[in-house]
């Protein structure tokens, strides 16, 4: 089903295109390619955390839900070399790096809906030589399709000069849709993480998770507070892979999301620096710092400036491609 959601401030409207089956559906926007809303049958309340109104996503809620990109997280000096030449980005308000591609990003762009039915729908966005200071003419879709009860993403993107591309799903998870995720358990399936500078950017060194905080291997009950601190990138793989296992997450009230993915990397972060109480949501309240935890299935951010990274340069003739899948599960 696909309706009218809003207009965005300078007057484009925002179509909301709802997809299901009698197990899970899902309210995707194309603002943004903003996975808005999940419902699993038998539960009152969204998975994720969303908004009604499209003001908020064009302003500090841009990150909820929304295809970050195309290059998520953070690039170290707003620049990057690629096959000699160098390429600047955007600065960010909080030092001298680019975050999430900029003001210009995937997450800021009106996409259009290419193909839909009951259970699936495909998106599309064209990015021209330069947008956000990255090179190529760059054709991007984002697939939606509900299997049962689960949802997967596929993306794909296509190029016509070598450019960067390592996009990732931006979604904040509350499967209790309680004000905060306290309790909730997370297990990820990494041995491995990358260390972080004084700006969170990595460093280059791969730092072992035994005996850290982030040792998630057997699950750890999360504090949903300042106690804990997650806004780093765990190591799943050394390269891209098939789609497998990466992560469950599991609520106190008996919900359970098991993540899958064909990447290497899965950024976790807290939302301990957002909050906006003031704006209407899909929980029926403002949302405050540690609503929701989000899991960015990505390749490891910092590639382009270490080599032994793995890389993230798109090619002509290439197609990049990328799958995520969430299922979602019930106990009484």
């Amino acid at each position: 089903m696909i309706e009218n959601f809003d207009t965005t401030a300078d007057g484009n409207s925002v179509a909301a295109i709802t997809i299901g089956n009698d197990q899970l559906t899902a309210k995707i926007l194309t603002f943004g390619a903003v996975l808005n809303d999940v419902r699993l049958a038998g539960i009152d309340h969204s998975l994720t955390l969303g908004a009604p109104q499209v003001a908020p996503y064009e302003g500090k809620f841009n990150s909820f839900g929304s295809l970050m990109g195309p290059v998520i997280n953070r690039i170290a000096g707003c620049k990057a070399t690629i096959d000699g030449k160098v390429f600047t980005f955007e600065k960010h308000h909080s030092g001298d790096l680019t975050q999430h591609s900029g003001s210009t990003g995937l997450q800021r762009q009106l996409w259009s809906v290419k193909d839909h039915g009951d259970d699936f729908v495909t998106l599309g966005v064209d990015l021209a030589d330069g947008l956000g200071g990255f090179p190529g003419n760059r054709s991007i879709t984002a697939h939606f399709q509900i299997h049962g009860s689960a949802l997967q993403l596929t993306v794909t993107a296509t190029t016509d000069a070598p450019t960067l591309m390592n996009p990732a799903n931006h979604s904040y998870w509350n499967l209790d849709g309680t004000a905060g995720f306290k309790g909730h358990s997370l297990t990820v399936h990494a041995d491995r993480f990358t260390e972080l500078d004084e700006n969170l950017v990595p460093t280059g060194r791969l730092i072992p998770v035994e005996g850290t905080d982030y040792d998630l291997r057997s699950g750890k009950v999360l504090a949903g507070d300042d106690s804990q601190f997650f806004d780093l990138n765990l190591v799943t793989a050394d390269a891209r892979t098939d789609l497998r296992p990466v992560a469950i997450l599991r609520g106190t009230s008996g919900v359970t999301m098991e993540m899958s993915t064909t990447e290497c990397g899965l950024q976790v972060y807290d939302c301990g620096t957002i909050s906006r109480p003031e704006y209407p949501t899909n929980h029926g309240r403002g949302y405050t710092f540690y609503e929701g935890i989000a899991l960015e299935a990505q390749s490891w951010p910092g590639a382009t400036a270490h080599a032994h990274f793995p890389s993230i340069v798109l090619r002509p003739g290439d197609t990049y491609r990328q799958q995520t899948q969430w299922a979602f599960a019930a106990t009484k």
